[in-house]
């Protein structure tokens, strides 16, 4: 008995419906099944091997359909969300949204999910293509995800920010464009310098520096950029940590929500504390905005509310999160727009 012969026979046995075809019919539905469903051969090819028409292969692998002669399953790894990842999409205009399952444990005081970086990393390596330029940002997130990089077309690696602090270069960062690079085998233009500076004048000496100035120019360039959200909250986020208690109180009482890049938001989407951007080595949002594909890569429920605030920006065009975050993004109160999609500024609404 062949292969065919025996899904036929499989088939007769799965349900009554099925018993109602003859066996020659239940053979040769069978066969069409196979060639189109698992040899991916089109109707026209079929009806040609089988002397039929288009429209008769049609009538059997619809009939085969009905009668559980076929089945057909969806599966995804088990630690990806496709429901929620769509309906993500879908609500906010996301290219792609990539939803990973929450630890069982999680809080909302806990950290990002460990899985995001490696799963954002797989995405990269689907998005990124040959020859495109690669932007990284300074955030745990993205340097998990750099060092979960196994694969990845050529392309040039350049960073976007500078560091959390240029005494941990090695270790963050700068060490992340080194990795992505690395597997790539393309090009590496780090930046070594701190994100903030103490006052705007130390800032535009530094990106007047030969190294920080090339990576600069190279902003312009970025086809796919991966990036990070942080809360306006100690721990979370890496600008915050970096300013005085009176800093800190200044931007908050402009209602600061999340932070990106160094870029700061309120709850709206709407950037706030401009003047900040004055004092930091970072690519400057409206650069961003017309970057094709931003991927923003944060988790976890402490996160929640700053990354849907982020999203609101415009500035982002995908997410890797998590269900807990997910779940809090679909019940919010919906975006007027579909703010990736159509990368609205908010504050030009």
């Amino acid at each position: 008995m062949n292969s065919s012969e025996e899904n036929a026979v499989s088939a007769m046995s799965a349900g009554r419906s099925a018993l109602r075809m003859g066996p020659a019919e239940l053979v040769q539905a069978a066969a069409m099944a196979r060639r189109f469903y698992l040899e991916g051969k089109s109707k026209i090819q079929i009806a040609e091997e089988f002397g039929v028409s288009r429209f008769k292969v049609a009538r059997v692998l619809e009939t085969a359909l009905e009668r559980d002669l076929v089945r057909i399953e969806i599966r995804v790894p088990a630690e990806l969300d496709a429901e929620r990842s769509d309906a993500l999409r879908a609500r906010y205009g996301l290219r792609h949204a990539v939803v990973v399952e929450s630890p069982a444990d999680a809080t909302e005081d806990a950290p990002d999910p460990e899985n995001l970086g490696a799963v954002a990393a797989d995405l990269l390596g689907e998005l990124v293509n040959e020859g495109d330029v690669l932007g990284l940002a300074w955030g745990r997130s993205t340097i998990h995800m750099a060092a979960s990089l196994h694969r990845l077309p050529q392309c040039t690696v350049v960073q976007l920010t500078g560091v959390y602090d240029a005494g941990t270069a090695e270790r963050g960062s700068v060490e992340a464009v080194r990795r992505a690079a690395q597997v790539s085998g393309g090009d590496a233009h780090p930046i070594y310098a701190p994100m903030l500076l103490p006052d705007p004048a130390t800032a535009a000496a530094l990106r007047g520096q030969t190294g920080i100035a090339r990576a600069f120019e190279y902003f312009d360039k970025v086809t796919v950029a991966a990036v990070s959200i942080g809360s306006w909250e100690t721990g979370i986020s890496t600008v915050h940590d970096m300013l005085t208690d009176e800093e800190r109180a200044h931007y908050a009482s402009l209602g600061v929500a999340a932070e990106m890049s160094a870029h700061l938001f309120d709850s709206e989407g709407r950037r706030v504390g401009r003047d900040l951007g004055e004092r930091c080595i970072t690519v400057e949002a409206d650069r961003l905005r017309r970057i094709p594909e931003v991927v923003a890569i944060a988790g976890g429920l402490r996160k929640a509310s700053a990354i849907g605030a982020v999203l609101r920006s415009g500035l982002v065009t995908s997410l890797v999160t998590d269900t807990a975050v997910a779940d809090y993004l679909l019940t919010e109160s919906a975006p007027g727009l579909r703010p990736a999609l159509e990368r609205a500024d908010p504050d030009d609404l």
